[in-house]
């Protein structure tokens, strides 16, 4: 606990920092966000090595294999392709320096240590996760229910007999009104911009 104490007082620890809207244009991950596509940074944690970013439409995570390497790892998860889960926020105890958030999106599994003094931003942070987290996994059940109709509605047609030209003109109608059904509600509940969720919970 002393050697910890000690390596924050001399700026060693890679405990994470909130940093403020005013100064995402500093940071490194934002040379990777695509502003040309509307995406923009709602959230951000630094370390001495790494960048943690939550933007709308994906947590890019920025590696550094040391405080002291300039060499740098970018991963980008976007959450229309990788959903969230397994959110927990654990916070600082009395002799703490720090709280910790940690969830899995897609395969992979971050637990990021924040001095404790951002407690209340991270409160924000693990609502927005949260909630993105319901979203896509209730929306998943959607598109499934979705795909379910449409393979109820062509074994319907399969059973149903009708004669020359007027069976293929049925076919053609029910099948390219299924496809488009199907494609609406894939827009629907397939979301890539989470941009309403972060500003409904982060109090910037």
């Amino acid at each position: 606990m002393f050697k910890k104490i000690a390596a924050d007082a001399l700026g060693l620890s890679d405990i994470g920092s909130v940093i403020s809207p005013a100064d995402y244009d500093k940071v490194d991950a934002d040379d990777y966000i695509m502003h040309e596509d509307g995406e923009k940074i709602y959230f951000l944690i630094k370390s001495k090595t790494d960048e943690y970013c939550f933007t709308n439409q994906a947590f890019i995570h920025l590696d550094g294999t040391s405080a002291i390497s300039k060499k740098r790892t970018l991963m980008r998860y976007s959450y229309s392709q990788n959903n969230i889960s397994n959110v927990t926020l654990e916070t600082a105890g009395t002799v703490d320096l720090d709280a910790e958030i940690k969830f899995s999106i897609g395969a992979r599994t971050f637990s990021i240590d924040v001095h404790k003094k951002f407690i209340e931003e991270l409160k924000d942070l693990f609502k927005s996760l949260v909630k993105i987290s319901e979203i896509c996994h209730e929306n998943e059940y959607a598109l499934q229910f979705a795909q379910q109709s449409v393979n109820l509605a062509s074994s319907t047609l399969n059973q149903v007999r009708t004669e020359g030209s007027q069976m293929a003109a049925s076919f053609k109608e029910i099948n390219t009104a299924a496809f488009e059904w199907l494609m609406d509600s894939r827009k629907k509940y397939h979301i890539k911009d989470f941009g309403y969720v972060f500003e409904k919970y982060i109090n910037n």
